[in-house]
């Protein structure tokens, strides 16, 4: 029997997708580059890949045409694309007559009276097979259309779905056709006068996720909602700033007269569409990193500027009174403060969609770099830029010289810094919320204030008192004491009177502070310095932000972990064996040198054996154990007040950025303005959304699985709260206007390496979608393993009749990957994974001729440019070519092909180099024979072949006769491990936010005889100007009529 790796046909690259492809064999399927036609198709699994049936797959170009033809095929959409659609449904146009009189009147004068023909049609369009989970912009004639001027609806194409209501009426209920299965779009009287009096050439951006237990889309059930710093981004209603004529929009950027917060609710809903709890993000903003000289206070980007309909107001303060922010390059570096207002909107507007809300208030520091702040952690003479909020602490920090921490002064100092705000100083009114209390701007000022305004607002379903404050929970006075924490208890006390049993209550510790403090002094000192707070009464849940590493990657195939046999980084395995083991759980670095050069040393509990006191990857350890203080390194005789098992943890956060290699140092984020800007150890500093996806995959999934999250007895639930533990972060302002618009959101540049799951999440991960595909070629899902792939599809379209395995093969040529038959299961996997055994011409039996027969292709068959065309997943969808170069070559052929995804240009570009480059490797081919005793070598598998010298093959076909006759291509790991192209700006097509016109009547000289008698003038002015402006006039306050139009 031979069982080999399917290609495309013969030389495949060039070939259109979808073309004349390969019969496939029993043992693999994959876009093999020139492997060898025919085979036995043995097996039914693979067969049933492929029916009878040829498709010559569709350009890019077609994919958007609307079209009216019976018979269509129903094209089938993943993750978001841009499609057209096909009429199923019209009326008759109706035909209006509009007849206008202009002049006359009192005056005299000429009149002119004009009749005007216009058109309007109802029709429905079919979009695609469905069910879809939403529809995001339309264009008309390649123009967004202003959906808020028009009647239309979407149906998504379920198999329960009623008929539309206007088509019944028109139709009779009888005869009115529902489309069950076919997502749909209803337009109703659409008027075609901008359109020439002609349906328009329309297009649809549609969501479809695949949101699958076991991807990200079907795994996160919260999300953390950012920026947490604009003064009207979580409005619900929109909000125009006036200055003069010119209107600017304050919160209204992606669908016109709607506010961006539902727009990006719409997009949540549809992409994510477990998700069912968000975390609302609030931000004041500090001045100093020393605590007892720290203003916290609401701010504004300007203390001038109107706005309607609502006026900036928080905790009673106005714009004006309230901090100003910062600039740099004279922009403000963070939005303001999130009006009262908006707050409780976003509130009731979450509350009213059925998601749970978890009120997050946040502090950012704002100082500025050359600031002349003391440093408390250096005694520098400037405080670092824009710090994170982890480093207030005394002013001296602990192990400095003079410190006050030991002292009664430390908790003066952390007084200063919370305050002494009460509940009873706050007056509620209705939804607005003021301070009567002592004149200070505190820490319990700003939570006591927004406690009062969610309960204003309804009520939340939980309510952090806080996060990340390291450096405070870990001060202490004498007595070893910490003065901080027992700030928080008390706090959470007040909150808890304000917002009542119905809320829950935490705080979000650190991950690197939630478990205990090990002041580094060679004192031997073990603090569980929180275990008050998180024994607390009024403490429902223990709050981590989940940061934890997962990985310790390097350059290279000679690092400890690639020899420890994971195959990438992304490997799902590989990942989730370092949630409870590897750094911080088995081993840590003592120190810089020791990560450069991989020296671990393992973590042990020398005194008392147990080694998970300095794991701070042992949750369940820590969780299910009673703590002992260690003062001086001696352990205390009684716990502290922790009850093991008594409360569950939710992750308040847990993320990772999108840039190369972010696994091995999730926390840390890409950020120019900020002294904490860094790129995660050993980050070749590139974008990565394959990484970042890989993170929160891995570990929603582990955390759901019941082997990893055990069962309290105390209260009978799992240690972790998986469905309100919040995924780092979705944003309010809607993708792709942000990150695109720039010249409106100055941390744009940040999304591309950043955290930000809008614009990620809603893709359709490529192993979910193989297994879907095979799923609906009748494959047993027992049959299908896709562990072995990673990476995701932004979007696809499969427009007409096409097998699985054709869009299976076009899919292993975008991405690199193959499948192999082993034991009756199809195995799907990435190529570029490590050797799996080295053969030495000892191992191999020998042939007629040589022991290994060696060949090359020619160079003049193979291309020296390869050109893609794919949709940018970045902007509008519009196409986009990359390409990739040989530069010394005697070849002089160009091949050009395209595919039906969205995909961002800059990862396009990366993996068209690698098609190419794979190509140009696999050029050079080997064949030679194996004893029966390396039964356990599959196709697809990578070997070490050493005779003359060492090469890496990939083998592509063993046929197994009395010895297993092996054909292998030269493979290159480096090839799969390539950087992204260099970014391309991305470029959308925001709606225009018109205002009212300044108007001005002008009783001025006349300066001609033409009008007699003498009449005003009339200036009109506005930006943007609208087109035209229409004056109507009546002698009474009714019956109004048409004047002039300007």
């Amino acid at each position: 029997m031979a069982t080999l790796v399917l290609g495309l046909a013969g030389q495949a690259i060039g070939a259109s997708i979808g073309g004349g492809l390969l019969g496939i064999s029993a043992a693999t399927i994959g876009g093999a580059i020139g492997s060898m036609a025919g085979s036995v198709v043995d097996s039914w699994i693979v067969g049933s890949l492929q029916p009878d049936q040829h498709y010559e797959g569709a350009r890019l170009d077609s994919l958007r045409v609307t079209s009216a033809t019976e018979g269509t095929t129903i094209p089938r959409v993943f993750g978001r694309m841009r499609i057209g659609g096909n009429i199923i449904w019209a009326t008759d146009f109706t035909e209006q007559v509009n007849t206008t009189t202009q002049g006359g009147g009192k005056g005299g004068g000429p009149k002119t009276t004009t009749t005007e023909y216009s058109y309007s049609a109802s029709f429905a369009v079919a979009l695609c097979e469905g069910p879809i989970t939403g529809i995001g912009r339309i264009w008309a004639d390649g123009e967004l259309l202003d959906t808020s001027t028009i009647t239309w609806r979407w149906y998504p194409g379920d198999e329960a779905q009623a008929a539309d209501p206007f088509i019944a009426t028109t139709m009779g209920a009888e005869g009115a056709p529902a489309y069950r299965g076919t997502a749909y779009v209803v337009f109703e009287e659409l008027d075609l006068t901008p359109f020439g009096n002609r349906i328009p050439q329309l297009s649809f951006e549609v969501f479809r996720p695949l949101a699958d237990a076991d991807t990200a889309e079907g795994a996160i059930k919260a999300v953390t909602m950012i920026p947490g710093a604009g003064e009207f981004v979580y409005a619900t209603e929109p909000v125009k700033q006036k200055k003069g004529a010119k209107t600017t929009p304050e919160n209204v950027h992606a669908e016109t007269d709607r506010a961006d917060f539902l727009v990006s609710l719409d997009r949540l809903e549809a992409l994510a569409p477990a998700v069912e709890s968000v975390s609302l993000v609030v931000t004041w903003f500090g001045n100093d990193l020393r605590c007892d000289r720290c203003e916290i206070r609401p701010g504004v980007e300007t203390t001038t500027k109107t706005t309607k309909p609502q006026v900036w107001s928080v905790d009673g303060v106005d714009r004006a009174s309230a901090h100003l922010i910062s600039t740099k390059h004279g922009r403000p570096v963070y939005g303001g403060t999130p009006s009262d207002a908006a707050v409780v909107q976003a509130i009731k507007e979450m509350k009213a969609r059925g998601l749970r809300v978890t009120f997050y208030p946040f502090l950012m520091m704002d100082i500025p770099v050359n600031n002349g702040l003391k440093d408390p952690w250096t005694g520098a003479a400037d405080q670092p830029g824009y710090p994170w909020r982890g480093r207030i602490t005394l002013s001296k920090a602990p192990g400095r010289s003079g410190s006050p921490d030991g002292t009664a002064s430390a908790a003066t100092e952390v007084q200063a810094f919370f305050g002494s705000a009460a509940p009873a100083d706050f007056t509620v009114v209705g939804e607005t919320v003021a301070y009567t209390g002592p004149a200070e701007w505190s820490w319990r000022r700003m939570i006591l204030h927004y406690a009062h305004l969610c309960a204003a607002a309804g009520g939340v379903d939980a309510f952090l008192i806080g996060s990340e404050l390291r450096g405070l929970t870990q001060v202490r006075r004498e007595g070893n004491a910490f003065p901080g924490v027992n700030q928080l208890k008390q706090l959470a006390a007040d909150v808890r009177a304000v917002l009542g049993a119905g809320t829950k209550i935490s705080y979000a510790a650190d991950w690197s502070e939630y478990f205990g403090y090990h002041p580094d002094d060679g004192s031997g000192d073990v603090f569980f310095n929180l275990d008050k707070l998180w024994a607390d009464t009024n403490i429902d849940f223990i709050g981590i932000d989940n940061y934890m590493p997962l990985s310790d990657w390097r350059d290279g195939f000679e690092h400890l972990d690639a020899l420890g046999g994971a195959p990438a980084v992304y490997d799902r395995a590989y990942l989730q064996a370092n949630i409870a083991g590897g750094e911080g759980f088995d081993w840590y670095y003592a120190s810089d040198a020791d990560r450069t050069n991989q020296t671990r040393t393992a973590i042990s509990d020398g005194a008392y054996g147990k080694d998970w006191v300095f794991r701070y990857k042992d949750l369940v350890s820590w969780w299910s154990n009673p703590h002992y203080d260690r003062p001086g390194g001696v352990e205390s005789a009684t716990p502290t007040d922790w009850v093991p098992e008594s409360k569950r943890i939710r992750f308040t956060e847990f993320g990772c950025p999108a840039i190369d290699r972010a696994t091995n140092q999730p926390n840390v984020f890409y950020d120019p303005k900020s002294s904490e800007s860094a790129a995660p150890y050993f980050s070749r500093g590139w974008r990565d959304d394959a990484i970042q996806r890989a993170y929160l995959e891995a570990t929603a999934l582990y955390w759901a699985d019941a082997a990893n999250n055990p069962v309290s007895t105390v209260t009978g639930k799992s240690m972790v709260k998986l469905k309100d533990s919040a995924a780092w972060t979705w944003d309010a302002r809607p993708h792709p206007f942000f990150p695109a618009l720039t010249d409106v959101w100055s941390d744009g540049a940040n999304w591309q390496l950043g955290h930000w799951l809008t614009g990620r999440l809603g893709a359709v991960a490529l192993a979910a979608l193989v297994r879907h595909l095979c799923l609906s070629a009748g494959m047993d899902a027992a049959h299908i393993d896709v562990s072995g792939l990673w990476g995701a599809v932004e979007g696809m379209t499969i427009p007409a009749i096409e097998s699985p395995r054709a869009t299976i093969s076009m899919l292993a040529r975008h991405f690199g990957f193959d499948a192999v038959e082993s034991e009756g299961v199809i195995r799907f996997r990435m190529r570029g994974t490590a050797p799996v055994a080295t053969l030495t011409p000892g191992d191999l039996v020998a042939g007629n001729g040589e022991d290994i027969e060696r060949t090359r292709g020619q160079e003049t068959e193979l291309p020296q440019v390869l050109r893609w065309s794919v949709a940018r997943a970045d902007e509008d969808y519009d196409s986009a070519l990359v390409e990739a170069r040989r530069i010394t070559t005697g070849a002089v052929r160009i091949t050009a092909e395209s595919y039906p995804v969205a995909v961002p240009p800059e990862e396009a570009e990366r993996r068209c180099r690698r098609a190419l480059m794979e190509t140009w490797t696999a050029r050079e081919r080997a064949a030679f024979a194996l004893p029966p005793s390396r039964l356990r070598l599959d196709p697809g598998d990578a070997v070490l072949v050493s005779d003359a010298g060492t090469a890496e093959m990939r083998l592509t076909r063993i046929a197994d006769e009395r010895a297993r006759r092996i054909e292998a291509v030269r493979q290159d790991r480096e090839v799969y491990d390539l950087p992204p192209g260099p970014q391309r700006a991305a470029r959308v097509k925001a709606p225009v936010l018109l205002g009212a016109p300044e108007v001005a009547i002008l009783d001025l000289p006349q300066l001609t005889s033409a009008n007699t008698p003498p009449r005003p003038l009339i200036a009109v002015d506005a930006d943007p100007w609208p087109g035209t402006v229409s004056v109507l006039r009546s002698p009474e306050t009714s019956g109004w009529a048409s004047f002039v139009t300007i």
